[in-house]
């Protein structure tokens, strides 16, 4: 060790030179950089090396690119505290990148025998019909195609790739749960600041640029705490008590119960100030879903108990109607007294007649907001999709969306297939749960775009491919221990 030091010390010195001029040189760049574009140009000189570093780790180890792939997922949303616009975006399409770029580095170590999968076949159909659509001649702006086919099927594609052959251990998946409930509670907490402490100033211009008439309704403000807005704020918190709640009934610890039982009230409370109805669809199709995938007739008849007063006292009294959030949570059952829902149903009368003629629909980007910028005199652009399905009907037409329900159904078929014959408790019970949630957020998605959000689409993308795979982990029973 000590020849070693004094080798490397005499390189050094031999090539000291060489070392000076690169040291001025970056000197010298890094001045250029901060006088030419100020802030952005420190950010760039301190981050050069640092991205030099992270990508080299992920190209190295491709888990290293999906863990900074889901923290950017969830970051996505701090862009509003920026001063200068970040390419946050970019970022995380570089990430996602480099990281299927990764797994072909480290071919030897993937296994790509997974890639023989039903799952995968889905997603690979379905991406083939999206790149077809870029021939469909009713789209007015082909390069808008990009901005929605990553949500549509590119990102789904890259990252079903990239679980299916990685190999992923048990503690991983941990991880990936850790990972998701600490984001969600710190969003919980900063959704909580802006209901009783209050906004900050771009929280502030953010709603005055517009977002302001969906998110103050009557006084008062839905919370969206750092992600894109309420709706996908809520659908997170709405996703993260069902989970706690499924670990509460399955956990024999009681200081695990009570964490979970903490948990589930603050995630439950978050989604409340979220103000968005739909969100309670979650936990309506994930709760029976839980309970039907666990096939336990004792768990099944504790459920139904717990439910059904929760059920009545929202469909058949007024307790707590004076409570804002209470009273916006008993409105999301009573659809047809709301106004906005029967405004979307008028809406997709008139893209009934628009669609009629179009089967594969009016092209992918001709909606939404990719649709306003770029064709907003098209007729797809002018009236809000309002709902994930919607928007795929618009863009890819009765035949896309039938194919793309045709998908989420060979997900959601062949993961109830598959966890049944989980032998594993621990493994089983986790499954089930996200098996459930990916449920509970496909019911959402007729009401709100969530499937196509970040961090919330982040997060279904992986759990797909884990409850449709998870014989992976799977041991005998007898040998397994008591884990959390």
């Amino acid at each position: 060790m000590f020849e070693r030091t004094i080798l490397l010390n005499d390189q050094l010195r031999d090539n000291r030179w060489f070392l000076t001029v690169f040291g001025v040189l970056m000197a010298m760049l890094g001045g250029w950089l901060i006088g030419n574009f100020g802030v952005m140009g420190a950010v760039m000189t301190v981050g050069a090396p640092v991205a030099l570093i992270l990508v080299t780790c992920i190209l190295m180890e491709p888990k290293i690119g999906l863990l900074v792939y889901i923290h950017l997922s969830f970051m996505l949303g701090f862009t509003r505290f920026l001063l200068t616009e970040a390419p946050m975006g970019l970022a995380m399409d570089s990430v996602l990148m480099l990281t299927l770029l990764s797994v072909f580095l480290n071919a030897k170590r993937m296994n790509w025998r997974r890639l023989r999968h039903p799952v995968y076949f889905a997603l690979v159909f379905w991406l083939l019909y999206t790149i077809l659509e870029l021939l469909n001649p009713e789209a007015p702006y082909k390069p808008a195609w990009f901005y929605h086919a990553r949500a549509f099927s590119l990102n789904w594609f890259y990252m079903g790739t990239i679980m299916l052959v990685m190999p992923i251990t048990r503690e991983d998946i941990r991880l990936l749960i850790k990972t998701w409930l600490i984001w969600s509670f710190f969003a919980a907490l900063w959704g909580f600041k802006q209901q009783y402490i209050g906004l900050v100033e771009a929280e502030r211009m953010w709603l005055a640029a517009g977002n302001a008439k969906t998110h103050v309704l009557w006084g008062q403000l839905r919370s969206f705490s750092f992600y894109s807005d309420a709706s996908q704020f809520g659908a997170e918190m709405a996703s993260a008590t069902l989970f706690c709640s499924f670990r509460l009934f399955e956990d024999k610890g009681v200081l695990k119960k009570i964490g979970y039982s903490i948990l589930i009230l603050i995630f439950f409370w978050a989604y409340a100030i979220s103000g968005t109805r739909s969100a309670f669809f979650v936990l309506v199709a994930g709760y029976p879903s839980y309970l039907f995938l666990r096939r336990d007739p004792v768990l099944i008849i504790r459920g139904i108990f717990v439910a059904i007063p929760i059920l009545v006292i929202l469909l058949f009294t007024h307790i707590g109607d004076s409570v804002y959030q209470i009273y916006r949570i008993r409105t999301a059952l009573q659809p047809n007294a709301d106004a906005s829902f029967l405004v979307r149903l008028e809406n997709q009368q008139k893209l009934k007649a628009y669609l009629r003629s179009l089967p594969f629909g009016a092209g992918i980007g001709t909606s939404a907001d990719t649709g306003a910028r770029f064709s907003p005199n098209h007729f797809a652009a002018q009236i809000p999709p309002d709902s994930w399905y919607v928007e795929i009907w618009i863009e890819t037409g009765v035949v896309g969306l039938t194919l793309y329900l045709l998908m989420l159904a060979t997900i959601i078929g062949y993961g109830v297939y598959k966890v049944w014959q989980i032998k594993d408790p621990w493994l089983f019970r986790l499954m089930i749960a996200l098996l459930a949630n990916f449920i509970g957020i496909t019911l959402m998605c007729y009401s709100n775009p969530t499937l196509s959000q970040f961090p919330t689409c982040t997060m279904l993308y992986i759990a797909s491919i884990l409850f449709t795979t998870g014989e992976r982990w799977d041991t005998k029973p007898e040998s397994q221990s008591v884990m959390a």
